[in-house]
């Protein structure tokens, strides 16, 4: 009788200790989808520690300090100060110069829409289908892309690199360090967040209303993204579901991954940030209800030629309005624009930005802020160029996420700088030297410094300064 018993209790005990092995094995095993498959594998390079003395420098925030010193240590900025002690530092002579931030532009695509400007280089519109969201611009980034390094030398230190404008959601984007790389991985800034790109208005119902689809009208277009994010909410759910900690669902049934809809997850979530296509005030109003609906966020509107029009709202509801200084009229959504668009937007108290969307202009961001700045002036706003400098740099991090890192010469933040040799808001200034993370990857009178691309070896003759 008692070896009954035992015998029972044993295999009582068995089956209870199984079942906390198979607990505890089921608790392993839920874990959610890798969501950084291709993580950065950028370094930041190692340097001496190095002065710029008595220099005038806009610091991205709004203040200009002149006859100042800044100190760069281990790829970040250690002091700012008059008269600082110079020690055994290397010194670089700041007098007659500016110093600013890294310039930040939010809407490239190079690397995608590459130099020189092929058929099989045209890599940003995956328009096979209105809602895109599974792609990631990433994968069609060409690092030798010869226009990253004219980008360069015109103080551009980061840039994200956005999917084209042809689908209702096109992809995800990359932020980017400007650095000379052989893999895209690294030149990705470690850990920034990702975005989505959105795009309302004509371009998506123009090339899928030409192919007899769905989106062929404005109406289309909202249909198409509110079907993408109901189905979006379902697959988001069904994942919650399953890796909540007192989940009852079998491992057996694991959701099946969808990349489209891990993409739109992750933006339910808050990690990933919406930057969304878009010219005309009343449609950017709808987005704005529509993203209330769904519950996600909208980081920036770009291109927004008729921000001026609901500046408050931006404000309010703390959205980027990402501009150009006086681009218009190159399609019928273009035309309601005026020259004080940024002026009037930032004067709302929204986050107003410059952005390039062109190979050339991207060259050139400095006098785009002096055009804009101008045009606000002339209208009696009175804004400084330290101010303005703010839509390039400050603001520009913020819509990214980054503005803890980059954006601004503060104690702390990373040492991506640039040393021009003239008010930087002149049409006669040009970026002197480069640095990124306190390494100098660019300077005008070494022309050899910057490492050139892949593409453009065995074209230039041995000794040919590159233009």
């Amino acid at each position: 009788m008692h070896n009954i018993i035992l015998k029972v209790w044993l295999s009582a005990l068995i089956l209870f200790l199984f079942g906390c092995e198979a607990k505890q094995s089921d608790l392993i095993k839920r874990v959610a989808p890798n969501q950084d498959p291709f993580p950065s594998t950028y370094q930041i390079k190692s340097h001496d520690p190095f002065m710029i003395v008595n220099t005038s420098i806009l610091d991205g925030v709004g203040n200009l300090l002149k006859n100042t010193d800044l100190l760069i240590e281990n790829g970040k900025i250690k002091e700012i100060g008059v008269g600082l002690p110079t020690k055994n530092y290397r010194l670089v002579n700041g007098s007659n110069f500016w110093v600013t931030p890294g310039l930040i532009d939010v809407h490239s695509h190079m690397g995608v829409y590459p130099a020189p400007g092929t058929s099989n280089h045209s890599d940003g519109n995956e328009m096979t289908s209105p809602v895109t969201a599974e792609v990631w611009a990433e994968h069609s980034v060409w690092p030798g892309d010869p226009q990253f390094e004219k980008a360069l030398a015109g103080g551009v230190t980061t840039l994200l690199i956005l999917p084209g404008s042809g689908n209702l959601i096109g992809g995800r984007g990359v932020t980017l360090k400007n650095v000379p790389s052989i893999t895209v991985q690294g030149m990705k800034f470690p850990n920034a967040p990702y975005s989505l790109k959105m795009a309302c208005g004509e371009n998506p119902k123009r090339v899928y209303g030409n192919r007899n689809m769905l989106p062929s009208t404005r109406m289309g277009n909202m249909a198409g993204y509110r079907k993408a994010w109901i189905k979006a909410k379902e697959y988001k759910k069904s994942w919650d579901e399953y890796l909540a900690e007192d989940s009852e669902i079998p491992l057996s049934e694991k959701p099946i991954r969808d990349l489209r809809m891990e993409t739109l997850s992750g933006v339910l979530e808050g990690e990933i940030k919406v930057h969304n296509h878009c010219y005309r005030a009343d449609e950017m109003v709808q987005m704005i209800d529509m993203s209330k609906e769904f519950g996600y966020k909208i980081s920036a509107f770009h291109h927004t030629v008729e921000g001026y029009k609901i500046a408050p709202i931006l404000a309010k509801e703390g959205i980027c309005a990402v501009m150009w200084a006086d681009w218009w009229g190159f399609k019928q959504e273009a035309y309601d624009m005026v020259r004080e668009n940024i002026a009037l937007t930032d004067y709302a108290g929204a986050c107003a930005i410059i952005h390039s969307d062109d190979a050339i202009q991207v060259q050139r961001l400095n006098q785009e802020i002096a055009k804009a700045m101008s045009a606000g002036n002339r209208m009696g706003l009175n804004i400084s160029p330290a101010h303005a400098l703010r839509w390039l740099t400050s603001n520009a991090a913020r819509s990214l996420g980054l503005e803890e890192k980059i954006g601004s010469i503060e104690i702390g933040k990373n040492a991506d700088i640039v040393l021009w040799n003239g008010d930087p808001f002149s049409t006669y200034t040009k970026a002197s030297k480069v640095w990124i993370d306190g390494t100098l990857l660019y300077d005008i009178d070494k022309p050899d410094l910057t490492r050139t691309a892949d593409f453009n070896l065995g074209i230039i003759a041995p000794g040919e300064k590159r233009p």
